[in-house]
């Protein structure tokens, strides 16, 4: 009997105004979105992915139609039995597209939507967990962080109303200058408890001159990690510099692509963490691999994530499958196209989630919840 094969997918895109901007060095968020997609086989199966699109915001729409009409219309009628070979296969014939047009991102980010979908399929198809379709063995809770707190004196409201909701890791951003940014970590740093984790986030804020005395700088704090002091792009000699300033081990990766951008960076020995997003580059079939090499060459492996509920998911996944020291990153702001779908299936204790029971994911979403959020809905199938 054929194997079943693509036959239909389709793009949701969710643009929403939020109360409180998300601030970053590099730009403010005042809307949240998100493209969730959905792809289906000749019998039926289906499964759920997001593409990464949370900035700059208008690329939601141009992203989802990136998604239908180029990356997932190259898988369509192909077998879903190796995700990891489709995934390669498309990754190279979009090589191409992405030099012409100049948009490395929105063509990675598309393909790692499809393949997220594809293996939440496969792992419905299973029957299985996604967590164990990818190779998991352990069911416990894992361990997750507070993220995307922004600065200035509500930081350490924030991390008070996190750790009432579970959470007991905590990371600010940085590099907004060294008053708002001490400001910041002051009251956060004297006001933590036993055993909770503070880390920071410059965003690629910094020079090399200013990265290396602000990590010289920030030791007294007592910090788990300072990410991204850099801009990712940099040559591997400043991050050398930093490092060697640094008493604290130096985060990096949600903006690296390419496994070997991804090797060269766990081979150095500059950094402690490695941080992939599964959603803007590799979805499972290329960030799995380097969650590995990454835990083998003795780094840490934790999650890039901030967007809607199906890019956190699959993130929970896929940590849950390689283990390790890495904690799950959440987004400390209010995002309706995460709660909205999520509900009472995210219970953060203690610091720490349960991963969702059932197959897959372990989520069906309720689009209909945020259908007056909705901008755009794309399909396409596979033509008779």
């Amino acid at each position: 009997m054929a194997s079943p094969v693509l036959a239909r997918v389709e793009a949701h895109v969710f643009r929403t105004p939020i109360k409180d901007p998300v601030r970053t060095s590099f730009g403010t968020m005042t809307e949240r979105a998100a493209v969730f997609v959905r792809v289906e086989d000749s019998d039926g199966a289906h499964g759920w992915g997001e593409v990464w699109c949370n900035f700059p915001n208008p690329s939601a729409e141009y992203r989802a139609r990136l998604f239908t009409e180029i990356v997932a219309g190259r898988a369509l009628g192909k077998a879903l039995d190796a995700p990891a070979a489709l995934w390669a296969e498309i990754d190279t014939a979009l090589h191409v597209l992405r030099v012409q047009s100049g948009d490395a991102g929105g063509f990675s980010s598309a393909a790692a939507g499809l393949d997220m979908a594809i293996h939440d399929l496969v792992a419905r198809r299973k029957k299985l967990p996604l967590w164990r379709a990818l190779g998991g063995t352990d069911g416990a809770p894992v361990p997750v962080y507070a993220s995307g707190i922004n600065p200035g004196a509500d930081a350490a409201d924030t991390i008070a109303r996190m750790r009432t909701a579970g959470y007991r890791a905590f990371k600010i951003k940085v590099g907004f200058g060294e008053a708002t940014d001490f400001a910041s970590l002051g009251p956060a740093a004297r006001n933590l408890a036993a055993g909770e984790r503070l880390m920071v986030d410059a965003n690629q804020a910094w020079d090399r001159a200013r990265a290396t005395a602000m990590v010289a700088r920030l030791a007294p704090f007592g910090l788990t990690w300072i990410e991204e002091p850099l801009m990712a792009d940099r040559p591997m000699a400043e991050w050398r510099q930093v490092a060697a300033a640094s008493a604290i081990p130096l985060a990096a990766g949600e903006n690296m692509r390419g496994a070997g951008q991804f090797q060269e960076a766990i081979d150095s020995g500059l950094f402690g963490v490695i941080q992939p997003d599964l959603a803007k580059w590799g979805g499972h079939s290329a960030t799995l691999p380097i969650a590995r090499r990454a835990l083998g060459a003795g780094r840490s492996y934790c999650p890039h994530y901030l967007g809607g509920a199906l890019g956190l998911l699959h993130s929970l996944h896929l940590l849950a499958a390689v283990r390790g020291p890495g904690m799950l990153e959440v987004d400390a702001n209010a995002n309706p196209l995460r709660e909205g779908l999520l509900q009472d299936h995210f219970a953060v204790s203690e610091g720490a989630v349960s991963l969702p029971a059932g197959p897959g994911l372990g989520l069906e979403p309720e689009l209909g919840e945020l259908a007056s959020l909705r901008s755009l809905h794309l399909e396409r199938r596979l033509e008779k």
